[in-house]
């Protein structure tokens, strides 16, 4: 019997998705060590960070799922827990990067437990190195094999080819990865710029009563006070943004809205170009001059690559557009 090009489309479609279901199911276990749903148990090995994660992966020691999320836990909180002690012992900026680690600690943590009670969920990175450290990725498990996907067929000279997908889980993964990391750095910014900001100086050493101690002489003048309300309100607008886009992964509306804030950008960096709060007599009349001129220069030059950015990713929404392939 001879089938029809819609027909052998169709059987290779059901095969697909039924190989990539067994493919996503392949962390599945039967029996468990723990007495446990393996979306309720996922979700613990997250609640206590790293913690946690090294208690569930010593108790369960069958279900592979609950074993991941342990190992991922582990991996994740474990690795920012380090670098926040790390960079705690760096004087001044550690404390920003601290702020930035808490934050993205904490969207991750409630991230991970939203996806965990759901089931299987992998970060970039940190997923990938938990499987290595289980040896059982998805894809791979020793205990459950498939075949190959039938390779598609030949579509007839009048139909056209269907159009490939633009992303896969792990790019989905990617992009709330991105949007996590950028939350938190805006935060971090908005505490900064308004409760640090004086810590933008010039640092020297000099001898107060017999002892050598740090002097800081700031270099931002009262130009600085009409700057602020300009860049917290775009930070805000990007936090807003980066929180939408984690609720939702649509490709136009998460071009749109990193179009939209990368000329926030410029406007907050011709902002700082023109009010330009910046006093460099602390570096001596020698030096004055230079300083000014190079960070003058500098901002121009961000100013012009993102304006190239912004014309790319335009052109790129259009053609998306026109193709057909503007989605995920």
């Amino acid at each position: 019997m001879t089938l029809t090009p819609e027909e052998r489309r169709k059987i290779y479609e059901e095969e697909k998705a039924r190989i990539e279901s067994e493919q996503s199911g392949a962390y599945a276990e039967k029996t468990a060590t723990l007495d446990l749903k393996p979306g309720t148990a996922g979700v613990l090995c997250y609640l206590g960070g790293w913690i946690s994660g090294i208690i569930f992966l010593v108790l369960e020691q069958k279900d592979r799922l609950i074993r991941f999320h342990a190992v991922q836990s582990i991996v994740v909180f474990g690795s920012l827990h380090i670098a926040s002690l790390l960079l705690g012992q760096i004087p001044l900026v550690g404390r920003f990067f601290g702020i930035i680690i808490l934050i993205s600690a904490f969207i991750l943590w409630i991230i991970l437990m939203v996806k965990a009670s759901q089931g299987y969920f992998s970060l970039p990175v940190a997923g990938e190195l938990a499987d290595k450290i289980l040896g059982t990725a998805p894809a791979t498990s020793g205990e459950k094999t498939t075949a190959s996907p039938p390779p598609p067929p030949q579509p007839v000279a009048t139909e056209p080819a269907p159009k490939a997908v633009r992303s896969t889980s792990s790019g989905r993964a990617g992009r709330i990865a991105v949007s996590v990391f950028a939350i938190a750095f805006n935060i971090a910014l908005l505490v900064f710029f308004n409760f640090y900001h004086d810590y933008i100086a010039y640092y020297h050493m000099e001898s107060i009563g017999g002892a050598m101690v740090w002097v800081r002489e700031p270099i931002l003048t009262t130009e600085y006070a009409n700057w602020l309300p300009i860049i917290n309100t775009i930070l805000l607008f990007s936090i807003a943004g980066h929180s939408l886009l984690l609720a939702f992964d649509k490709y136009i509306l998460r071009e749109g809205i990193l179009l939209i804030l990368n000329i926030f950008s410029i406007v907050a960096i011709g902002a700082l170009l023109v009010l330009f709060p910046f006093d460099f007599g602390v570096f001596g009349k020698n030096f004055n001059a230079t300083i000014d001129f190079s960070v003058r220069i500098t901002l121009v030059l961000i100013i012009f690559g993102i304006s190239i950015g912004i014309l790319v990713r335009l052109i790129k929404i259009i053609v998306n557009g026109i193709r057909g392939t503007a989605t995920y």
